[in-house]
């Protein structure tokens, strides 16, 4: 197994999510900011990226369903401003 920029990518997109949950259940994010689901948003994209070079149906499903609530958010943020 070879590590590549997907990889990284992938791992990245991991990062996000997890890091972003993470502070959401510490109060220290809101998860109404933009920056809640432009994270998320970002996660969700880049593992559904990695998922190009080693595809798994579980995955891409769940990380779709992400990057598209995510962008909901991201539209309810804007329309209310």
């Amino acid at each position: 197994m070879h590590y590549n920029i997907i990889d990284l990518l992938g791992n990245v997109g991991v990062a996000f999510i997890i890091v972003t949950y993470l502070l959401l259940q510490l109060n220290r994010m809101d998860s109404k900011s933009i920056l809640y689901s432009l994270l998320n948003a970002l996660g969700a994209l880049f593992v559904i990226i990695s998922l190009i070079q080693n595809f798994n149906i579980s995955a891409f499903i769940i990380e779709g369903f992400w990057l598209i609530i995510s962008l909901i958010g991201l539209v309810r943020f804007f329309i209310k401003k």
